[in-house]
């Protein structure tokens, strides 16, 4: 059994592996351990800790799927919910439906007894409204929120940087291969917006014969290529991992239009193997790993593209 997750993880990972190791299913281990990372205020791209979108309102979005069923659950741009991978796990195993979104998702998770969180942290709100305000003027801060946005997309997104996604894969001979992400989208994003996060495909897939993928940071690459589901496909093809990872970074090279900028790859395979690799991403890209007979879980460095 092996447990790979992206550096964000830190939080949760070992609650996680402990509950792996006392039988729990795979994907309860997993949303228990991205809980954690939900309820973690020093990380920034996921959960309480993460930044609202330009209208200063928290909206959160995780997928589950369980690579045995191929079954899924996903919720998008869902408000005061923090523990959003919990919800996504609740939708797929209550409803005929794959995805909820905005306030259905949040009505599923009343009815399912769950509590209206206060999600946005006082510094996320006071530095959100610094960012804002130097973009306005004085008529649109009297305005505010009564402008358009669109405009402003760039001007108070990209500065922020913050893109990443907690993803979560477990690959078990016996209990099979599974995904869970969760993640608050980007700092400043459009009121609405869905990164890949929530994309079965996009930002997550798993199939128990043939392997998993997972991807952080521009889901708005992910989406335009399939590139969990390309990599998934690519093993069942006969590719090796490092090849359908390969073939993944490819497609995502070739688009030369559009919003452009890195992306994370975490990937596993039926046969134990694993892959991380950056592409275009600025910095250092680790990621947590663990497998059967670890004392402890690793902090590695992903493969540089």
């Amino acid at each position: 059994m092996l447990l790979l997750a992206n550096a964000e993880a830190w939080a949760g990972f070992a609650t996680s592996v402990d509950l792996l190791k006392k039988g729990d299913t795979s994907l309860d281990a997993m949303v228990a351990g991205i809980a954690k990372v939900e309820q973690e205020e020093k990380v920034r791209s996921v959960g309480y800790g993460g930044w609202p979108n330009m209208l200063g309102r928290m909206e959160f979005d995780a997928g589950v799927m369980d690579g045995t069923t191929r079954e899924v659950g996903a919720v998008g741009a869902v408000p005061d919910t923090i523990p959003v991978a919990r919800l996504a796990l609740e939708v797929m195993r209550r409803l005929p439906h794959v995805m909820l979104t905005g306030d259905g998702a949040r009505r599923f998770a009343t009815e399912i007894g769950m509590p209206h969180d206060e999600t946005l942290l006082d510094d996320s709100r006071r530095v959100w409204w610094e960012r804002l305000e130097k973009e306005l003027s004085p008529e649109d801060i009297r305005r505010f929120p009564d402008i358009p946005l669109a405009p402003l997309s760039r001007t108070i997104t990209d500065p922020e940087r913050v893109r990443d996604t907690t993803v979560f894969l477990c690959a078990d001979p016996a209990r099979g291969i599974h995904a869970a992400t969760s993640t608050s989208g980007w700092a400043w994003k459009y009121p609405g917006r869905l990164g890949d996060s929530p994309i079965p495909g996009a930002g997550f897939y798993a199939d128990s014969r043939y392997g998993a993928a997972a991807c952080t940071h521009t889901g708005e690459m992910t989406m335009r290529c399939g590139t969990a589901r390309t990599i998934v496909l690519a093993l069942k093809l006969g590719y090796s991992l490092r090849d359908a990872v390969q073939l993944a970074v490819d497609e995502l090279a070739d688009l030369t239009d559009g919003f452009l900028a890195g992306v994370v790859i975490h990937a596993v395979d039926a046969k134990g193997g694993h892959e991380v690799v950056n592409f275009r991403c600025e910095g250092e890209i680790r990621f947590w790993f663990w497998e059967d007979g670890m004392a402890e879980p690793e902090l590695r460095p992903a493969r540089e593209l």
